[in-house]
């Protein structure tokens, strides 16, 4: 009988012991999930704030009223939605640099700005016009036309038609990453002017047109950007980046090339013509 008596203590003991596993592996699975779906939820919160913003930065830029009007010049501007904190940032369009209709000179300017050497940013610079241009004739300060594709062992050559976005610039001979990163915040396809507007342009691209950056910026902020024609002045075009963080630390961005008034679907404030979002790298 005792050793009945100890067979069965053993088998209590050991079903005790996987009763104890079995709820700490559910406890354990239950928190897990718990935090994941904690985890998504701020994530769909951050994006939503980050998507908000998006929309109040197009409300306030396009402000008649000086005191509510945001400027499309780059300047950040802070704004809580809800219990998030969104940074938002409204470029117009119209003061980058087009690769479409910008001159050779005035590009290899941006790029010897940006810390490019001189006989380098002429030769990128000269590939972008023949990358758009209909002929098949090298420019007359380097270029690329479909040879010199085939010679450095591109699968493509030149594509003798104009950029349809500006990630296509990547595409181009001598256009390297680290260039094409350092370029990007500052080129467009939307704009269809040969010169920036130097009203919303950034310190790079008036220094490459020859505007003194410094000067040009303090006057904009001794003024707050308001003089006549400004506010509410914009070309209904514009980069917004779109920055939402929560208490908890979770963020996400937002950034997208828009236009308004462009007559999209019915109740469409705007038509997007770029847009890429995610949660920035921690």
């Amino acid at each position: 009988m005792r050793g009945q008596k100890g067979v069965a203590l053993v088998l209590v003991m050991w079903m005790v012991a996987l009763l104890t596993a079995l709820v700490g592996a559910y406890a354990a699975t239950a928190r897990i999930e718990y935090m994941q779906g904690r985890g998504l939820h701020s994530g769909v919160v951050a994006d939503a704030a980050a998507r908000a913003g998006l929309d109040y930065a197009l409300s306030r830029v396009q402000a008649r009223d000086p005191d509510k009007a945001w400027l499309a010049d780059g300047r950040p501007y802070e704004w809580r939605f809800g219990d998030a904190v969104v940074e938002v940032r409204i470029v117009d369009e119209t003061a980058k640099i087009d690769l479409n209709a910008a001159d050779p000179q005035l590009l290899a300017s941006l790029f010897r700005v940006l810390g490019v050497e001189a006989a380098q940013a002429d030769a990128v610079a000269a590939a972008i016009v023949d990358w758009r241009d209909p002929d098949d004739l090298t420019q007359p300060v380097g270029g690329a036309e479909s040879p010199q594709y085939a010679a450095a062992e591109r699968p493509y050559g030149a594509k003798n038609a104009p950029f349809e976005t500006v990630g296509e610039l990547e595409q181009v001979l001598g256009v390297e990453r680290a260039l094409y990163l350092r370029a990007v915040p500052h080129l467009t396809v939307a704009s269809g002017l040969p010169l920036p507007d130097q009203r919303f342009a950034s310190a790079e691209v008036l220094q490459a047109m020859g505007v003194d950056p410094e000067l040009e910026l303090r006057q904009r902020e001794s003024t707050d950007g308001l003089e006549a024609g400004f506010v509410g002045g914009g070309s209904g075009t514009y980069s917004i980046d779109s920055r939402a963080r929560l208490a908890d630390g979770r963020q996400a961005v937002l950034r997208a090339v828009v236009r308004t008034g462009a007559g999209g679907l019915p109740g469409q404030a705007y038509i997007p013509l770029s847009w890429e979002e995610g949660a920035p790298p921690r």
